[in-house]
This record gives C-alpha cells, sequence and structure tokens, in this order.
C-alpha cells in the first residue's frame, strides 16, 4: 500500500467517526500517523502561520507538565479563550527517537498541528535524554554518550518544526532534579551545540538558557563555562519569589530582572538580552475549595503583573491541567473534569483588559504603601492595584473610576465615593490623570515599597507578634511561633511542626541594601534559650557565590539573658536563589530557642 493510500485511509477513518459522534482513540492514530510521518512534514508547511505580530509579542503563556499533556485537545481550545498565546509544551527526545536511526514524529506533530489550530505558539524544550544515549539506559543521567546524538537530535527537530517554532529552551531545570550528574560545564555543552545545529538549519532561532528556580549562580557559572555568546533568552522559574508575595515579597520579586542583567553585565553578555519565566505555580484543592481557589487565582494575577511591571517579556503558568502530587492538590487553572477554576477566570480577565501584547508604564504608590502599575493595552490605560497582606487602604478620586475584579465583573466608583483596596488586585480602567502621569514619572525611579536602603551601613528585623521591618524581612514566618513577655515580644522556633521546618527561621534584605557585588557583611543574631537549664544552638546558611553554604554550629549561652551571635562572611551574594537570603538552621539543635531581633552590617566589599 502506498504512503498516499495509507493517508487517505486514515482520514476516510476520522471523517466517518466523526459522523457518528466519536473519534479514533488518539494512541490509535499516532500509531496510524507515525507509518507516514516521513510526508507529513508537507502537510504542516502547506499551512501558513499567523503573521499576528501583537500575538508573537504577547506575555500570555500556559506550561503544562509531561503528565496530563496529553489532554491538550481539550484544554488548548480553552486556554485560547482565556487570551492565551503562548504554550510551553513538548514531546521528550525518547518518543522523538525512540532507537537510534528511527525518527517517529507522529506525538510531536499531532502537538504542533493542534497549537497551530487553536492559535498558540509553543515555546519547546530540547530534553531530555534518549535512553540509548544516556549512561544508565534512563532519560536523566550524564554524561551522554556521544554529543552527535544530541546535535543530530536538534537538527532534525529544528529542521521539521522551524516555521512553527522559534524558541527552544534547552533542558528543564538542568540544576535540578533532572540531570543525574550533570554540572554546569555540561550544560554549557548542550547550550552551545544545540545552538550552533539550530542555527545551522534557521539561523532565526532562539536558544534559551534554563534554571531551576532563581539560581543565578548556576546560569553564572554556565556562562562562564561554554555558554557565553549561545543563547538569546534566559528563563527563570521562580516558585519561591511567588509564595513569598503571601507575605509582602513584592520587592524582591520586582528585584529579579535587575539581578538577572547585572549577572549579564558582569559576564559581558548583551544586557538587554529578554528574560522569561516559563514557569511558576501555587497549588490548590483538586476539589472546589472557595479559600484554596481564591489564593491561587490572587496569586497568579500578581504573579503575571509583577512580572509584567518588572520586565519580563513571557510569563508561562505552570500548568494548564493538573495533575495531583499525591496530596489531593495541584497546580492547574482547569481541573481534572475540565471545570475551570477562579484562577482560570483571573487570567481571561487579565488578558482581556490589558490587552494581547500589555506594555509596562510606571508605578505608582496607592495611599500609604499600596501597590500600582500602570500598562498600555489595547489602545487604553490599566492600573493594577493591591493593598500589602496586613490591611486595606481606603482610597476617594476627584473623578469617576471604572475598576473591574478578577472575575471580571465591573464597578463604578464615583467622584469623591470611597474605593478599599485589599490584597486581592484589582483593575483600574482609564486612571485619573494625575494616577497616570505620577506611575509615568516614576517608571525608572527606585520604587518605595522596600525603602531606600541603597546608602544604609545596618538593617534589622526586631522578631515578634508583628515584626518591625527596617531592611530585614523574616518570610515563612509560621516556622518560628510569636511569643509574648509583658510589653515585648519575640519568636520561638517550633520544633513541633512534622515537616522540620520549625527548625529553621528564614530571612530575606531589601534588594536596595544587598545589591549584587556585596560579599562582605556580619549578621548578627540576638537569642536567649527556651529553657534557661537546656542546651540549644544553631548554625547559619547564606547564600554566598557559588550558592548556599553553612558556618560552624554555635550554642546558644545558658541561662534567661539575651546574648548577641555574630557571623563574618565575606563570600556573600544575596539574589534569592530559593526564595531566602539565609537561614538560621536548627536541625541539629537539642531544644528550641528565642530569638529577639537579626540585623546586618555592611562590610568594606
Amino acid at each position: 500500500m502506498s504512503l498516499a493510500s495509507v493517508k487517505s485511509q486514515i482520514q476516510s477513518l476520522r471523517v466517518r467517526c466523526r459522523h457518528f459522534g466519536f473519534l479514533l482513540p488518539l494512541p490509535f492514530l499516532l500509531l496510524a500517523s507515525s507509518v507516514v510521518a516521513k510526508d507529513i512534514s508537507t502537510d504542516l508547511n502547506s499551512v501558513p502561520i499567523s503573521s499576528d505580530v501583537e500575538a508573537q509579542d504577547s506575555p500570555w503563556g500556559i506550561a503544562s507538565g509531561g503528565e496530563w499533556l496529553s489532554a491538550y485537545p481539550q484544554f488548548n481550545p480553552m486556554l485560547g479563550r482565556a487570551g492565551v498565546k503562548w504554550l510551553r509544551a513538548f514531546q521528550e527526545w525518547k518518543t522523538i527517537q525512540p532507537t537510534h536511526g528511527y525518527w517517529n514524529w507522529a506525538a510531536a506533530d499531532h502537538l504542533v498541528q493542534n497549537a497551530r489550530a487553536n492559535d498558540l505558539r509553543l515555546s519547546w524544550v530540547l530534553a531530555y535524554l534518549a535512553p540509548w544515549a544516556s549512561a544508565d539506559g534512563g532519560t536523566r543521567k550524564f554524561p551522554i554518550k556521544d554529543i552527535q546524538y544530541w546535535r543530530d537530535y536538534v537538527v532534525q527537530l529544528v529542521g521539521r518544526y522551524h516555521r512553527d517554532i522559534k524558541y527552544w529552551e534547552v533542558w528543564n531545570e538542568f540544576n535540578g532534579s533532572f540531570a543525574d550528574s550533570g554540572t554546569p560545564k555540561i550544560y554549557a555543552e548542550l547550550v552551545r551545540e544545540a545552538s550552533i545545529s539550530a542555527k545551522a538549519v534557521d539561523p532565526s532561532a532562539k536558544i534559551g538558557l534554563s534554571v531551576a528556580n532563581f539560581d543565578v549562580h548556576f546560569l553564572d557559572a554556565v556562562i562562564k563555562a561554554g555558554a557565553a555568546g549561545h543563547f538569546d533568552y534566559v528563563c527563570v522559574h521562580p516558585y519561591e519569589k511567588l509564595g513569598a508575595l503571601e507575605n509582602d515579597g513584592e520587592i524582591d520579586f520586582l528585584a529579579m530582572t535587575a539581578a538577572l542583567r547585572q549577572m549579564l553585565a558582569a559576564n559581558n553578555q548583551p544586557v538587554d538580552m529578554p528574560l522569561w519565566i516559563t514557569e511558576m505555580g501555587e497549588q490548590t484543592s483538586v476539589t472546589p475549595d472557595q479559600q484554596a481557589d481564591g489564593k491561587q487565582a490572587v496569586m497568579l494575577a500578581k504573579a503575571y503583573l509583577l512580572s509584567l511591571a518588572a520586565g519580563f517579556q513571557k510569563i508561562f503558568w505552570f500548568e494548564a491541567r493538573g495533575p495531583s502530587y499525591g496530596n489531593n492538590t495541584d497546580h492547574g487553572i482547569i481541573r481534572s473534569d475540565f471545570s475551570v477554576r477562579p484562577s482560570y477566570r483571573a487570567l481571561k480577565t487579565l488578558s482581556t483588559i490589558l490587552g494581547a501584547a500589555p506594555v509596562g508604564k510606571g508605578w505608582v504608590e496607592m495611599g500609604s504603601g499600596g501597590f500600582g502599575f500602570l500598562f498600555q493595552g489595547s489602545g487604553r490605560a490599566t492600573l493594577a492595584a493591591w493593598a500589602p497582606s496586613k490591611g486595606n487602604i481606603r482610597l476617594t478620586f476627584p473623578g469617576d473610576v471604572r475598576v473591574v475584579d478578577l472575575e471580571g465583573n465591573q464597578t463604578f466608583i464615583r467622584s469623591g465615593e470611597e474605593l478599599v483596596l485589599t490584597k486581592t488586585p484589582i483593575l483600574m480602567i482609564d486612571p485619573p490623570d494625575q494616577i497616570l502621569r505620577a506611575a509615568e514619572r516614576n517608571k525608572n525611579q527606585p520604587y518605595p515599597w522596600g525603602g531606600n536602603y541603597a546608602q544604609a551601613q545596618t538593617v534589622k528585623v526586631k522578631l515578634g507578634s508583628t515584626n518591625v521591618e527596617d531592611g530585614i524581612k523574616q518570610i515563612k514566618v509560621d516556622t518560628t511561633d510569636a511569643v509574648n513577655g509583658g510589653n515585648d515580644s519575640w519568636r520561638r522556633m517550633n520544633f513541633s511542626r512534622a515537616d522540620k521546618e520549625g527548625h529553621y527561621a528564614y530571612f530575606t534584605t531589601d534588594p536596595g541594601f544587598a545589591r549584587a557585588g556585596m560579599n562582605e557583611m556580619e549578621i548578627k543574631v540576638v537569642v536567649r534559650r527556651l529553657e534557661p537549664n537546656k542546651v540549644a544552638g544553631f548554625s547559619l546558611t547564606y547564600e554566598s557565590k557559588s550558592g548556599y553554604v553553612g558556618t560552624g554550629y554555635a550554642n546558644v549561652p545558658e541561662g534567661d539573658e539575651w546574648h548577641e551571635l555574630v557571623w563574618k562572611i565575606n563570600d556573600a551574594n544575596f539574589v534569592g536563589q530559593w526564595g531566602w537570603n539565609f537561614r538560621l538552621n536548627a536541625i541539629s539543635s537539642p531544644n528550641e530557642f528565642l530569638i529577639k531581633e537579626v540585623s546586618i552590617k555592611r562590610g568594606s566589599g
């Protein structure tokens, strides 16, 4: 039977099945189409790609994990209706080339065709190893047997899909759990060879340097190990930075782009290189839960709004649909039964009101401490605003304003009427002229929410029922408990937590104080034993130029008096890789202790 005959019979079967109201199972179609894989490329290239510049510039992206990617025929149309223009999804190398010398394009072709049909641009990840090419017959173990195998894989993939796919992210979280025995040097080689191979086929191909979390140290090491000049954009997965937003971590989130550009400049790479967030997300209950679902929607809205305000070009929420990872929660904006969560509606509201390709125009402080970010898109200005987590902000305006909530509901606030900002973002369409002008003037000015610590010699935080922050913030506050002592209060390490997190106290410093290049500092912790006669102690873990490192263990002196423990370090590099700059590590302490104050004194370097 000829290839044309096979294709004709497959199409005939599909038409007849649709006529009777059902489709052939996808595995059958994939198996059948693999027979004619060499000929499908003609079909792919015969359909023109949309030239919609606005869609190409759109930041609205969603990432899909591999577990439920097979549901893309169902969720891709839903993503399109929510205003999503970019999908981060891919078929693994082992699927495309299951054995050396044999290429099965069926699954990848279907994914590309479906994305095109739903007007979604694909961001493809070059990953993982084909088992026959790996060190142990799996898909994660390095070294690769022969780098030529990797070159061939990239050439074939880019050659087949270069008209549809222009952005190729090299690996997924190489510095995490997806690259056993991987090193910066090995990753640099993958990036370099992928770039050379891809651009030989398609000079317009873009290669992405990628990293788990916000690991600037790893990116720096990879560039120095040989990736310099061989990548076109940088991808991060700042899950911890996102999680810190629940505790007013906006200023640290906004500081990410500056930290990345400083690192690029230090390595003589283009400072204006596009920066992407290709994964971040918040889990919620697998069954409807008003509180958890509402929190996810708020986190999603802040994630996109802050990313846009900070200057990230593309933002991909993880993920489209499920799955549960064993604790009855998942990251999806779409549930397993394909009902939508509030986070889906929030994303649709953002993309509708801000437009397909919004541009950040500046910021403004709303009342005392409120967050306001101005965007221009779809021919109008929109101000996104919300209050810090600890209280509401009441505002009035000299003219009428139109406000849209995350569900898409519109409210008109008349001149002189009160608008109450909460921690849930709202969108103000065509804000009053004085707000608009102020935001535009502020565009390149330092943010006001973190304070002005650029010239400060010391920053500190006093711990208690309500922490008093002065350049240092305690995050994950619930790892400690507030303890009252008359008119004073402090916090106690909570060893009773089942997850052991009560053995740690986490802190971040204002990015204006601990900026890149500030390596020398003195960290002082004021502590005392919970019970005077019971031994307790801790060490310090901090971000250094080589990643997180620990200091030696120190005992808290006996008695019921407060004591100062001091560490002097000369290799600090506080960028918030895992969402924190330093922590007290009491995992080896036999007993709990109390913390009253933490401070940092600037060193000379």
